[in-house]
């Protein structure tokens, strides 16, 4: 076609096709990425509420716990109480209740008879008082059990009434206290109000209270049985739900009929402040392809004019083949360009480049290693920056609410965690480890580290096979866990995508501990087996390569060791052994505490 014989004309076309492309695929991108991270802010947002709504729980726990306990102590109650006289009691008992509060109170004998009962239902009281809970606290011991109600859960503390005299110096169980308080619906709006999420109480199989309208609590109630996040549809709008176990004990944890709490969150309304943003991608998409074009011609235009010089000087070369000849750029008019007489000045000093390019090639050679290690801090670190201006320029929006700047700062802060952990793991491996030893539930510090691995979203979830012979061991607890966390999400990642699954395993063998994790992911070349340990070495696009160095050092330094195995497209075992208590010899811990400093420093294998 006649069009494309002129250079110029090709040029335009070329630069104005090729930015037309690029500007959709960046759009297309960030949409997608807005898109995905909206998604994963969304499960970020409903995992932190559910522990918030765990320690609200837990602290409302303690704080009804501690009341009972105090008017338990009291000497009206305890003399009413001894009295064995319902009378005397309800007289006594009656002005607590009101102090309290309490949707429930309930006071038996030493015999577990009820001397007293206040609140709720009569069926309720009947069965608080058969519960175990009364057996355990006239068995001296603290106790909370959790029944339902037709208006919610009644959340009952337990605790004993003993006496102390100088004539019986050991306590003398005299009855129970018991007060119980509704997990309601007024309970579910003031968590709302806190967390900014709806939240249903549901047992047995069925939702009792909750901030929705009772027609969802069908569809609510099929959830109580899942344990992850899922996706429901209530009245049009989606939501992601999660459900929480409120276990009382160990004959609720594992019973799908259990008291739960079920967090939710509007996945509707998140994507739906997308909209904005999405507008404004299209609008910007739109005006950038109309300044690419008219760049694209202007760019054009102009190239062709110094162009004209270079490539006359270029003929000769090739006619005469006279490699010295030097290209004489001309000023001669408006359509002088820079950039063409940058490229006849290069083409004049390339031999002399030459020489300078190996003289600077050993000064590259010693820079490479911190090249390397600049390059993935530099890579891991833009990320985080570019998200925390983004949320600044959020915050300096005149109309900003108070959803969108908690939003931000959450992202910010969020950000600057990820950055702290950057900064970290260059420090831990840079500079002498120092220990703090103390007495850990090795198999507990293994499933908080597994829950840790699941929440960064590196891949499936980690199965765990734990001893139960396993108990207490003197380790660093921190420290321990940030080397089973590194290796968990390496191996996460190593079969993300997969059908694969991550195992960690505990056993104990003798005086020592064995951790073994193993996955069945892609596995590890053998060329690269040797090099793991390596500082800065790894195969990921994102990654630091220090997670595994600075493991084997942690391991080390606990008095452990760690091997590998792995067979390519199968899968990869790694395995620690630690002591069981480590630093116990008076030459490994300090006098006062037990903790050592023991300064470490990096040993790649």
């Amino acid at each position: 076609m006649k069009i494309f014989s002129s250079l110029r004309s090709r040029i335009f076309i070329a630069s104005a096709l090729l930015a037309v492309l690029c500007i959709a695929m960046a759009v297309y991108l960030v949409s997608a990425r807005v898109t995905e991270e909206a998604e994963a802010t969304l499960e970020r947002e409903i995992v932190g509420t559910a522990a918030q709504v765990d320690q609200l729980r837990a602290e409302r726990t303690q704080t009804f716990t501690l009341m009972a306990r105090l008017i338990a102590d009291l000497p009206k109650l305890k003399a009413a109480v001894e009295t064995n006289d319902p009378e005397t009691v309800k007289g006594i008992a009656f002005d607590y209740q009101t102090q309290l509060k309490a949707s429930l109170v309930l006071v038996t004998n030493r015999n577990g008879d009820v001397l007293y009962t206040a609140g709720g239902s009569p069926r309720a009281a009947e069965i608080a008082a058969s519960q175990p809970a009364i057996r355990d606290a006239l068995a001296g011991r603290d106790t909370l059990s959790l029944l339902p109600q037709p208006n919610g859960i009644l959340q009952v503390v337990t605790v004993p009434v003993t006496a102390v005299t100088l004539d019986r110096p050991r306590p003398e169980m005299l009855g129970t206290l018991s007060a119980g308080f509704l997990l309601d619906d007024a309970l579910a709006t003031q968590l709302k109000g806190i967390t900014g999420s709806d939240i249903a109480f549901g047992m047995d199989g069925q939702i009792l209270a909750a901030t929705l309208p009772r027609d969802h609590y069908g569809v609510l109630a099929e959830r109580l049985r899942s344990s992850e996040i899922s996706r429901i549809v209530l009245g049009g709008e989606e939501y992601e739900a999660l459900p929480r176990p409120l276990s009382a004990g160990p004959e609720h944890a594992s019973s799908t009929s259990g008291p739960v709490a079920l967090i939710l969150r509007s996945r509707t309304e998140q994507l739906r402040s997308l909209e904005t943003i999405h507008r404004g991608l299209a609008f910007t998409a739109v005006l950038a392809v109309l300044l690419s074009t008219i760049l694209s011609f202007a760019v054009a235009r102009t190239i062709t004019h110094p162009l004209a010089a270079i490539t006359d000087v270029m003929r000769e070369v090739a006619a005469t083949g006279d490699l010295t000849r030097k290209i004489a750029v001309r000023h001669r008019n408006r359509w002088d360009d820079e950039d063409a007489r940058l490229l006849a000045t290069t083409f004049n000093t390339l031999t002399d480049s030459v020489a300078r390019f190996q003289r600077e090639m050993s000064q590259k050679e010693r820079l490479t290693s911190l090249g390397r290690l600049s390059t993935v801090i530099a890579h891991e670190v833009r990320n985080p920056l570019m998200i925390i201006k983004g949320s600044l320029h959020a915050l300096r929006q005149p109309e900003l609410d108070l959803a969108a700047m908690r939003e931000a700062v959450t992202d910010i802060d969020e950000e600057v965690a990820r950055l702290n952990r950057i900064v970290n793991e260059v420090l831990d491996f840079a500079r002498p480890i120092r220990f703090e030893l103390a007495p850990i539930d090795l198999n507990a510090l293994c499933r908080e580290s597994a829950a840790a691995a699941r929440a960064s979203g590196a891949g499936p979830a980690v199965t765990l096979d734990l001893d139960p012979a396993v108990v207490t061991i003197t380790t660093d607890p921190e420290r321990l866990r940030i080397a089973l966390v590194n290796m968990l999400v390496n191996a996460c990642h190593a079969v993300n995508g997969s059908a694969g699954e991550v195992t960690l395993q505990t056993h104990l063998a003798g005086d020592r501990v064995r951790i073994t994790i193993v996955d069945h992911g892609v596995g590890i070349e053998p060329r690269d087996v040797g090099h793991i340990f390596d500082p800065y070495f790894t195969t990921k696009r994102a990654g630091t390569g220090l997670g595994l160095p600075i493991a084997k050092n942690i391991v080390e330094g606990l008095g452990g060791t760690i091997t590998v195995s792995s067979v390519p497209g199968r899968g990869t075992e790694m395995r620690i052994e630690l002591p069981l208590a480590f630093g116990a010899d008076p030459h490994a811990a300090h006098a006062s505490g037990g903790q050592t400093a023991r300064p470490l420093h990096a040993q790649p294998s």
